[in-house]
């Protein structure tokens, strides 16, 4: 009895061993390989873990309300002029860099605390730590990884007229190679950045170095307010997005002139036209009336006048008489001849001076 429940337990433990021995299968005995598509790329695991674009998170309950604090952060127009002047002036400095046409457009321009932009920044990412000098304070360029890829095949010789995005290497680190790039990358949208600004203010930026981790890219104290202005930048439909990232502490020492309201088109100017509305004025033709002096008289002597009368006036031939324009009398002077014509020698100019 002893021996047979001892071989019943042997022949047990032998077939287990030989279960463990094959490979995976289902009951059908078809190797258990993942079907095509079942894997994840970095994308979709960025959107399950909640990474991505602040805006797009919907927001309920006590998040809604928390969120509605954001509302009262003060508002700054002007940025918006500034950075539309930028999406259109760097699209030539990215045509000289990368010898390709790519578009860039300003996505949104919107305020959250510091620490909850950083926990909306998915990873992989390079985080451009910049400087701004006259204001003597810092910032953040943030350059997506999608667009990192983009620009790296672009530089080293892929191009954009690819139908497949840029090879993209999960769980590696950036080389030295890729974040070289993107530093003069940086400093191209710095100097782009201080040229949009000019207008309003005289500012520079200064590239201070490059994180990857955005733990290490903490520049304000994370309940702080900032400024992030989210760009697009894409090749022929492929790209990714950068957000310039300003604390209102930087902001603050020219809040005053970026909270105007931008009216018309005054911003900046225009030389050509201001040499043509210049010439064109000082080509523009005037008549000139010169009025001797008034006279009063009855309606009889009026009824007298023939041709041969004479009127006696009460100014002396010396005097200065009035000479205006469209009825604004613009100067003095006295009447005299030129050859075979009148003419008035001018002796008060100063409402010609007012004038102009």
């Amino acid at each position: 009895m002893g021996t047979e429940e001892a071989n019943n337990q042997d022949q047990a433990m032998a077939a287990m061993m030989a279960e463990m021995d094959k490979d995976p299968a289902d009951k059908n005995g078809e190797n258990l390989v993942p079907a095509e598509g079942d894997t994840l790329s970095q994308d979709e695991i960025d959107s399950l873990l909640g990474f991505g674009d602040a805006s797009m998170m919907p927001k309920t309950g006590v998040e809604a309300l928390i969120s509605r604090v954001r509302d009262n952060y003060e508002k700054f127009p002007m940025l918006e002029v500034i950075f539309d002047r930028f999406s259109r002036s760097i699209q030539t400095s990215m045509r000289s860099f990368t010898g390709e046409n790519c578009d860039i457009s300003i996505e949104n321009i919107t305020s959250l605390r510091f620490e909850d932009y950083l926990n909306t920044i998915p990873l992989p990412t390079m985080i451009s730590i910049y400087q701004a000098v006259e204001w003597e304070n810092v910032g953040i360029i943030t350059i997506e990884s999608s667009l990192i890829y983009e620009l790296v095949d672009i530089l080293l010789g892929g191009g954009s007229n690819k139908k497949t995005n840029a090879f993209r290497v999960e769980g590696r680190p950036f080389t030295i190679i890729e974040q070289d790039m993107m530093k003069t990358f940086t400093r191209l949208i710095l100097d782009e950045m201080t040229q949009s600004f000019t207008p309003i203010t005289t500012i520079s930026y200064r590239f201070e170095r490059l994180e990857t981790n955005p733990r290490f890219a903490t520049i304000t104290r994370p309940a702080n307010p900032v400024v992030i202005v989210s760009c697009r930048i894409e090749f022929d439909g492929r790209g990714g997005k950068i957000d310039i990232v300003f604390p209102y502490a930087t902001l603050e020492p020219v809040k005053d002139l970026l909270t105007q309201m931008f009216s018309g088109e005054s911003f900046g100017s225009d030389s050509s036209w201001e040499s043509f509305l210049t010439n064109e004025l000082k080509t523009t033709r005037v008549n000139l009336s010169a009025r001797l002096n008034d006279k009063t008289i009855t309606l009889k002597e009026l009824a007298e006048l023939k041709v041969g009368s004479t009127l006696v006036m009460e100014n002396f031939p010396d005097d200065d008489i009035d000479v205006s324009c469209n009825g604004v009398n613009i100067f003095k002077g006295k009447i005299g001849s030129y050859g075979d014509n009148v003419a008035i020698s001018v002796t008060d100019a100063k409402a010609i001076k007012e004038l102009v």
